[in-house]
């Protein structure tokens, strides 16, 4: 009732923000957000398209506090571990193995390469709606913010996220294949991101017997397999005996986790002081 009741006056100086807020305010925080996800693309240490320069190595050492079961020194290279050594204390025997990546093996890791990918494409939206760009209405400009919003929520997402995978397909996959010597049979690896950590997961197994398979149950998908998981793999069936998962933090995936949330944050904000025009005030510029 109050907004009915307004006066033409107030209905003016509402316009008059609004226009303000469309052609100053909007580019204002576009600006802001473009800083602050270039900044965010930085931190993958990538070189841009076409600038030729080299991607810097850096050295991480995997472990864990109350144990030295695995011990790990990984090379990272932008998305792609160029260089992984590997020590594995076999709780048996004692036995201590040793497994490093073959000088010409490199393992990708997806996530950065997605969370990347997300990041640019966000700029790119932001880019597209350069200082001489008129936004005419607010349902244009909270289009805008929920396009560049999605694009931070699924980067940041693929960071936070891992991908669940059953034990046959981590038996499966390329990295198995990837050091020298080569794995055991009973050894399966799987290496991947949660958060701001790069994360190693051994897992040894042991072979089940023909008389134990009435009570075989494979095991679905998981970002980490407990000890008695089962699963099928040629001809073989396996059991989990034991996990060892190490782990180390990367400081610019952190970083970069606190530019996707400060950005969503603007996003956000401005979405609100859009809003406020057509809730509070019963004012609809769109």
């Amino acid at each position: 009732m109050a907004a009915a009741m307004a006066s033409q006056g107030e209905r003016a100086v509402l316009e008059e923000e609004f226009k303000w807020l469309l052609q100053e305010e909007v580019h204002a925080v576009l600006r802001q957000l473009q800083d602050i996800l270039k900044e965010a693309s930085h931190r993958f240490a990538l070189p841009t398209s076409g600038s030729g320069g080299a991607v810097k190595q850096e050295n991480f050492v995997l472990s864990t506090s109350g144990t030295d079961q695995v011990k790990g020194v990984m090379t990272l290279q932008g998305d792609a571990l160029c260089q992984a050594d590997v020590n594995l204390k076999m709780p048996r025997n004692n036995q201590l193995l040793h497994f490093a990546f073959r000088e010409d093996k490199q393992w990708k890791l997806q996530q950065i390469q997605d969370a990347r990918n997300h990041v640019n494409q966000a700029i790119y939206l932001l880019m597209n709606r350069d200082m001489n760009y008129q936004f005419k209405t607010g349902l244009e400009v909270l289009k805008l913010m929920d396009a560049v919003m999605l694009q931070l929520s699924r980067a940041r997402n693929r960071l936070t996220t891992p991908a669940t995978l059953t034990l046959p397909e981590i038996a499966s996959s390329g990295l198995t294949k990837m050091f020298t010597p080569a794995l055991p049979p009973d050894i399966l690896v799987n290496f991947y991101i949660n958060l701001n950590k790069l994360c190693l997961t051994v897992y040894q197994l042991h072979v089940r017997q023909p008389s134990t398979t009435k009570n075989f149950k494979p095991a679905g998908g998981s970002v980490l397999h407990n000890p008695g998981a089962m699963f099928e793999f040629g001809s073989q069936r396996y059991e989990v005996s034991h996990v060892h998962k190490v782990e180390c933090v990367i400081p610019w995936l952190n970083d970069a986790l606190v530019f996707f949330t400060v950005s969503l944050q603007l996003c956000q904000q401005l979405k609100d002081k859009i809003s406020v025009f057509s809730s509070y005030w019963n004012y609809r510029p769109y």
